[in-house]
């Protein structure tokens, strides 16, 4: 019976908080940095991954434009949340935007080649928040969650610059398969796009087109032209109360 290094998950969970930190607290940089670097090492090694000290410059390298991107998700935070106060409430108390920091790091690995590694911190943060994106998935400059929980982001989902999802929407495929894996499954987003709450958009063919609105509960199999409203209509009847009934 093969063995598998469970216990890897408790290692990448404190390697996650501790770069997460890092990012944003210069304390934090200088006192997490020898850990960082040996344990990022000791991972790759343990999944048999060559190279990991190279991999691990680049990848450092990449840190503070990875910073920099991530300052202006939360400036775009900021200013779509009424509910904001100051910039610190967006990197001290937002999941959306914990979720969306966790995935700029991850993807980079994911692009240089480390697939198991960045899987695992997007699982951690997906048990903290509820928000589900795979590290394969591009998405562009100053990006927006609101509020955030059961959001899936699928691998090969490409999402513009200035976009703003809120809670349960899923950007996934249409079809489940193995052989699959190869080709483009999960739908383009284009710039300044707005997705309202449960929306469901399917199809790696997708494209919804730039500077639309997607409303809440829709679900899209067709792509969108550029300035578009898509809304769902159900019919609600109010009526009064008869014996209390």
């Amino acid at each position: 019976m093969k063995s598998y290094n469970v216990c890897l998950k408790d290692t990448v969970k404190k390697f996650t908080k501790k770069l997460f930190y890092s990012l944003f607290d210069c304390e934090q940089e200088e006192a997490n940095s020898a850990y960082l670097e040996k344990t990022f090492i000791s991972i790759l090694s343990k999944l048999d991954i060559q190279n990991a000290e190279d991999i691990w410059k680049t990848f450092k390298s990449e840190l503070p434009n990875i910073r920099k991107q991530l300052d202006d998700d939360a400036i775009a935070f900021e200013t779509n949340d009424p509910a904001s106060h100051c910039l610190e409430e967006i990197y001290l108390a937002y999941p959306g935007f914990h979720a969306i920091s966790i995935h700029r790091l991850s993807h980079a690995l994911h692009k240089l080649g480390v697939y198991i590694l960045p899987r695992m911190m997007s699982e951690y943060i997906h048990g903290i928040t509820g928000i589900d994106i795979h590290p394969g998935a591009t998405i562009g400059d100053s990006f927006y969650i609101d509020h955030g929980t059961g959001i899936v982001i699928g691998e090969t989902s490409i999402i513009g610059k200035n976009v703003k999802i809120y809670q349960g929407v899923t950007l996934g495929g249409i079809q489940v398969s193995k052989d699959l894996a190869s080709t483009k499954r999960h739908p383009t987003i284009q710039d300044n796009v707005c997705i309202y709450a449960n929306a469901t958009v399917l199809g790696g063919d997708i494209v919804i087109g730039e500077n639309s609105i997607i409303g809440a509960n829709v679900w899209i199999t067709h792509s969108v032209p550029k300035n578009s409203l898509v809304t769902y209509q159900t019919e609600i009847k109010i009526r009064p109360k008869k014996n209390g009934i």
